[in-house]
């Protein structure tokens, strides 16, 4: 299975989890949504530094765009490819459902 596949596989993943597993629905909060656009900032900032200085390397036949690294184009945002953004997405939302998903079960413990 290719990066791009997984981090669709992972971005489907985590809205299901949020939105009818775990039943948190943060991604329909704009809360949500302005954290997750302070996170994206610094992804960003540090994917690209270790991309676009070469310390991490994709395989060009497992990403979208060729192997060629630029700042943007070619399937890349601020040097890392886009499936980054995918996994990055992935990997907070599904820490934030489990973080609220958790409270929840807590305080109703609790209670």
């Amino acid at each position: 299975m290719t990066y791009t596949a997984l981090a669709v596989v992972a971005v489907l993943a985590a809205v299901v989890l949020d939105r009818w597993v775990a039943r948190t629905r943060l991604t329909g909060t704009a809360t949500w949504w302005s954290a997750y656009g302070i996170i994206v900032v610094f992804q960003l900032l540090t994917n690209g530094w270790l991309t676009g200085r070469g310390i991490v390397r994709y395989a060009p036949d497992a990403i979208v765009g060729s192997g060629e690294v630029r700042f943007v184009g070619d399937g890349r945002l601020a040097y890392a490819p886009v499936e980054d953004l995918g996994f990055g997405f992935a990997l907070v939302l599904t820490t934030c459902v489990a973080w609220v998903w958790l409270g929840d079960r807590r305080g109703a413990r609790d209670a």
